[in-house]
């Protein structure tokens, strides 16, 4: 097994009470969504596993949550192929399902720890990638755990190949001061970035997600930053 599966917190397969969202995993949906076994076995072999040729572009989704973007952004760009991540069972299920529904044959869900993508894609593997409202960990002695920093920047700039974007939202203001001057800093270039993104250059290319449109309601700006590697 690998470092990642290691890093998990349970294995799927060793579960004494699978719930209904983990034998849909190992069951119904098996044919397009991974558990922490099956995951890396895939690297260096996604235009493969979805049949496409060498050039053809292969995108990545971090923290899919209930997979509105997610199966949006697949029935939308069918000549891309789509992977996305999500640790919690719920959400991942939830995720492959919008997209199944939509008869979506360029989507796979895995189950794996976002921080060990190095398990799961080689350099140059990943076109672009979207992460969208990842835990903030709002707690000082937390912040240690958010999924955006330097290591990571490093490692996620190296799997992309050049001339593919990276783009980020958050709903947390206290996330997007602390990862701004780390996105600045990174090999990234920054297009631009903005403190309300529904009011904003950006907002016409914009996908609200389900979770981002609680906070619209509540009057909350959306904290966003966009970056190419070029």
């Amino acid at each position: 097994m690998s470092r990642g599966a290691q890093n998990q917190v349970s294995r799927t397969r060793d579960l004494p009470k699978p719930n209904e969202y983990v034998q849909a995993l190992l069951g119904e949906f098996s044919p397009w969504a991974f558990d922490e076994e099956k995951a890396p076995t895939l690297k260096g072999g996604w235009r493969d596993e979805f049949q496409v040729g060498g050039t053809d572009p292969v995108d990545l989704e971090i923290g899919t949550g209930n997979g509105f973007h997610f199966a949006w952004r697949a029935e939308q760009n069918p000549d891309r192929s789509l992977v996305g991540i999500e640790l919690k069972y719920k959400p991942l299920i939830q995720t492959i399902r919008r997209a199944r529904k939509n008869d979506s044959s360029n989507a796979r869900m895995l189950r794996y720890n976002a921080r060990l993508l190095k398990d799961l894609f080689e350099p140059g593997e990943l076109d672009n990638v979207f992460v969208h409202h990842p835990d903030p960990w709002p707690k000082k002695s937390q912040k240690k755990h958010r999924l955006i920093q330097p290591e990571f920047l490093e490692e996620l700039y190296a799997l992309q190949k050049p001339g593919s974007f990276f783009e980020f939202k958050t709903d947390s203001e206290d996330y997007f001061d602390w990862a701004l001057p780390m996105f600045e800093k990174s090999q990234y270039e920054v297009e631009g970035s903005t403190r309300d993104l529904h009011n904003s250059e950006f907002a016409s290319r914009n996908f609200v997600t389900h979770f981002e449109s609680l906070f619209l309601r509540k009057g909350q700006p959306i904290y966003y930053a966009f970056m190419w590697k070029r």
